[in-house]
């Protein structure tokens, strides 16, 4: 090959020479630029500022002076996402039902997928707070990229901008998402009764099944998903539908008829769970022993550094600090887990509190919204029973007709 403009033959061997040292020359220059942009974007991580991915960033544009500003059509849909999870919907489901509605992807495209709608449920961003730097470019020649595990510092960043969620509704998604991934079998659909209906016998969610689907005699019945999966087969029966709601609106009555006595109850419970004195005294004793630990490891990594020093007991010493740390570490997490815990069951009891007090009257016919805002569960035993468990931690058990 020959260039023109360097005067450069490839098949000289002068040439071959001025093209190894041209080309080191410009992979330097590569390397001189993207250590400078590199260094550019960290030092704005440092400083706290914030930058989006607007074309792909749902409910955010650039606002006049620079920060992330609300567009309120899209919030809207970020909220809807957000409600739907807390309405027992899995991510699938919720893009299912986005993409029917014809709502267009962050990226302007028609069909959602669950990591998309996962990726806007997890992401702190929507409730005004930043995560920054949570990846980082490995090679500036083939720009391949890689989750930050620790390689290089973050930055967390708290109300940096306008949320679109509350933090106490992000945090009951969060709290969702570790409950739901420990139960056993939950998948949900477009039924209210989907993760809401409960094998009493091996634990597994109830899922949908349509009989006779083509013919006049079309019938939707629930069975557990994990009746044919487990090694000896479970003994629960499934259930029609249209008996399940008539036995909710005969347990929904029988709560109305007691709704004073609940009401009273009411206040107190609340009192109970708003009341978090215990974890904050506990909170700031982890949090005191914590920064001790802290300190006294960093005294122990300087003495190996900066004197000689038996390498056994070095070893002995930082590993007892160290386990020391990762178990204060691990209650802070677990208080921080129980006020999640406390909230969510908080906002749930408020909820069937707001639905009971809207009751005047017993309800004739199965209504949806008071099914979602009521029930925490439903759990079916070998006897055709339902155990309704309320919001508020009421069970009724009420008799279910099944075939089976």
């Amino acid at each position: 090959m020959y260039f023109e403009k360097e005067n450069i033959y490839t098949l000289d061997s002068k040439g071959e020479l001025l093209i190894t040292i041209m080309s080191s020359l410009a992979q330097e220059e590569s390397r001189s630029i993207s250590e400078n942009v590199t260094w550019g974007q960290r030092k704005r991580f440092a400083d706290g500022k914030v930058s989006l991915p607007y074309k792909h960033f749902l409910g955010y544009e650039k606002g006049e002076d620079g920060l992330p500003k609300i567009v309120e059509k899209e919030a809207k849909v970020v909220r809807l996402i957000y409600r739907l999870f807390l309405e027992g919907k899995t991510a699938g489901g919720i893009a299912s039902h986005l993409t029917k509605a014809g709502v267009p992807t962050p990226a302007g495209k028609q069909k959602w997928i669950p990591s998309t709608v996962k990726s806007i449920l997890k992401n702190e961003k929507y409730k005004g707070d930043a995560m920054l730097q949570k990846t980082f470019t490995t090679d500036f020649l083939t720009k391949k990229k890689k989750v930050n595990e620790g390689e290089i510092p973050q930055y967390y960043v708290e109300k940096s901008h306008t949320a679109i969620i509350s933090p106490e509704v992000f945090d009951l998604v969060q709290y969702e998402f570790k409950k739901r991934k420990t139960a056993k079998g939950y998948k949900t659909g477009s039924s209210c009764f989907s993760g809401k209906i409960v094998c009493g016998e091996c634990g597994s969610f109830y899922g949908s099944k349509v009989w006779h689907s083509t013919s006049k005699y079309r019938r939707v019945i629930w069975q557990c998903n994990h009746k044919f999966k487990n090694t000896e087969k479970c003994n629960t029966p499934h259930i029609y539908e249209d008996d399940l709601k008539k036995a909710f609106v005969d347990a929904f009555n029988s709560m109305i008829e007691n709704k004073a006595e609940i009401l009273h109850e009411y206040d107190l419970i609340i009192q109970k769970l708003t009341d978090t004195t215990a974890l904050d005294k506990e909170s700031a004793k982890l949090q005191s022993e914590f920064e001790v630990v802290t300190g006294l490891l960093r005294k122990c990594v300087d003495e190996n550094a900066h004197s000689t020093i038996d390498q056994s007991d070095y070893k002995q010493r930082y590993s007892a600090l160290k386990e020391r740390f990762d178990k204060i570490q691990n209650d802070i997490a677990a208080i921080n887990d129980k006020r999640i815990e406390y909230a969510a069951k908080r906002k749930s009891i408020t909820d069937f509190m707001q639905a009971l007090q809207k009751k005047n009257a017993l309800i004739a016919d199965f209504e949806v919204e008071l099914w979602n805002a009521a029930v925490e569960k439903a759990v079916v035993d070998i006897s055709h029973g339902v155990t309704f468990i309320f919001r508020d931690g009421s069970e009724i058990y009420g008799g279910v007709n099944s075939a089976g």
